[in-house]
């Protein structure tokens, strides 16, 4: 089985057996059964309590179906059963029902039977997000924004959840969706005969040149097939754009496959290169894992970017090649995710995804941040490693590091948080409802990187949003208001009043006024949303990467910066 770095917990369907009594409850046993069996692996020393237990689960689970009120599901309740224990683990032990495979096997390949399309619930209603270029909706003409009334005749209720839709939508490649759409500013529906086809989605969706020197690969995710992928855009930048450095962009990248990882790293270390290796309850699975090939670009001056989104696969990439002093690091801390899964064939073509090691970067640290094992806070949850319990490793050259905290940046940047004017636009998707609505009044916008909207675009957006009748209530207003209700309690108001006041007036503003506060960011949020609906996400990437400004300090780390930064302590940048 595939091991895994790098997913949510949804409920499973198990199957419905409407069978008399006895019948469910034979299965019911025999599926029980399989576990004392398995359980008689277990340590010797904890034989004991595991059918001890498993003995207990088996007698209350038949007393409810012998003595509750009702007729209970056994689907339902082995569902609940199921989902309370792994959730008492960590968040990446996820059990897949036979309904669910499907997604097991899109998160290692990239890959499922589709149209090509995101969707998400939208006020309440099924809507496009994204298309995929070059797949079957996209040449059938469906653009984000249209809304998905039915499918193959089934209509979508309001509220259905996004899983279902995409349950209907998705299916073998080569057989039919009738699909009718309700598309903003068109009085009539739209009927779409769309041929599914099997969808994958790029690993690396952009690369490209950043000046005449330095090369540029984006990878999202650590599926089968992303280590050729990224070795594909490094040999076409390299031999055909002559770069002379890189810049690998893993911002956002949540992780996936483990040897994936160890691929990617091993374009750029030496073969033979310890890359990371774990341990687990069991010795005799601990593994090593090393490069086992020539490297491609073993000399090119390179820079990793990360961010708080980096996790699992991504963090072993970064962690790793910042240990040997092989590439420099920047961005923000990234998540802290140290564990590795498994997948495992359960009963019934069912499916657990497993945490069975924990993986150690060649300084020996490992990065996970919660200790899920350990103490959990009020609510249950896990909580993250004592400062005492962190300890400090070095790189190959000397460089400090730290175990506990995710990885590190090699030189910390302050870049600028979103807005929280902007994010309430975002949660609200009135960024995404004005890109839909300024789309349909423009057939094309034009190469992605010179896009830019006029002023009189934003002046219709402040006016979009009084028709949205969209008020901002921002944190510092609810604290001043908390502030007054709380100098009430003490019998202080009178002494504040006009203090507040002039607050509270202060921050209650129009929407305009918070569009001249915050003009910029709405702007580029705006932009980056409409060449995403035209140039899909290779051209968005595009567009981004000339306002970024990570990618400013990118490139202006290479050269003797960044050969001080792997250099060490009392090195010099001269």
């Amino acid at each position: 089985m595939a091991s895994h770095t790098g997913n949510a917990r949804k409920g499973s369907n198990y199957p419905t057996m409407n069978a008399q009594r006895p019948r469910r409850t034979l299965i019911v046993l025999i599926g029980i059964g399989a576990l004392l069996t398995t359980a008689a692996f277990a340590p010797k020393g904890r034989l004991f309590e595991v059918t001890k237990h498993l003995e207990i689960f088996i007698s209350v689970f038949e007393g409810v179906h012998t003595f509750y009120v009702e007729e209970p599901e056994p689907g339902t309740l082995m569902r609940v059963g199921i989902d309370a224990m792994l959730e008492s683990l960590d968040p990446y032990t996820v059990y897949y029902p036979e309904s669910r495979i499907e997604d097991l096997r899109f998160m290692s390949t990239g890959e499922y039977g589709g149209i090509g399309t995101m969707v998400n619930q939208i006020d309440g209603r099924t809507t496009i997000i994204e298309v995929h270029e070059g797949y079957p909706a996209h040449a059938a003409g469906i653009v984000a924004g249209d809304v998905v009334v039915a499918v193959d005749g089934k209509s979508l209720t309001d509220g259905m959840s996004t899983e279902e839709v995409s349950s209907f939508l998705k299916g073998q490649s080569g057989t039919t969706a009738e699909i009718q759409i309700e598309r903003p500013g068109r009085e009539e529906l739209l009927n779409f005969e769309v041929e599914r086809a099997q969808v994958r989605v790029d690993a690396v969706p952009y690369s490209g040149l950043l000046n005449d020197s330095t090369g540029y690969i984006y990878l999202s995710k650590f599926t089968r097939g992303s280590a050729q992928e990224v070795q594909e855009a490094l040999v076409s930048l390299r031999d055909s754009l002559e770069i002379k450095q890189l810049v690998l962009d893993l911002r956002g990248n949540g992780g996936g496959l483990l040897r994936e990882s160890i691929s990617i790293v091993n374009l750029f270390v030496p073969k033979g290169e310890d890359v990371v290796y774990t341990r687990g309850k069991d010795p005799a699975r601990d593994k090593t894992y090393a490069c086992l090939n020539e490297p491609l670009a073993e000399d090119l001056p390179l820079i990793v970017l990360i961010n708080e989104g980096s996790a699992s696969a991504s963090e072993i990439v970064s962690g790793s090649l910042q240990d040997l002093d092989r590439a420099v690091v920047l961005g923000t801390e990234s998540f802290g995710k140290g564990l590795v899964q498994q997948t495992k064939d359960m009963a019934f073509n069912t499916r657990l995804k497993v945490t069975i090691s924990k993986y150690y970067t060649p300084s020996g640290r490992c990065i996970q941040r919660l200790d899920y094992g350990g103490h959990r806070d009020e609510t249950g949850h896990a909580q993250q490693r004592a400062d005492s319990l962190v300890s400090k490793f070095t790189t190959r050259g000397g460089r400090p590091v730290t175990d506990g905290r995710g990885v590190l940046p090699d030189l910390p940047i302050d870049l600028p948080y979103m807005s929280a004017f902007v994010d309430a636009l975002y949660v609200e998707d009135l960024i995404f409802k004005y890109a839909v609505q300024w789309g349909a009044a423009h057939d094309s916008i034009g190469p992605a990187v010179e896009f830019q909207l006029a002023d009189q675009d934003m002046a219709e957006f402040a006016d979009f949003l009084d028709a949205q009748e969209f008020v901002f209530e921002s944190m510092t207003k609810e604290m001043a208001d908390a502030l007054g209700k709380l100098a009430e309690e003490e019998g202080v108001d009178a002494l504040v009043a006009k203090e507040l006041e002039a607050l509270r007036s202060g921050l209650d503003q129009d929407n305009a006024t918070y569009l001249g506060l915050h003009k910029d960011e709405v702007q580029l949020a705006i932009e980056e949303e409409i060449v995403l609906h035209h140039h899909h996400a290779h051209g968005v990437l595009a567009f981004s990467l000339e306002h970024d400004p990570l990618i400013e300090w990118a490139l202006k780390v290479f050269g003797p910066q960044a050969d001080a930064l792997l250099a060490g302590p009392g090195a010099s940048a001269e």
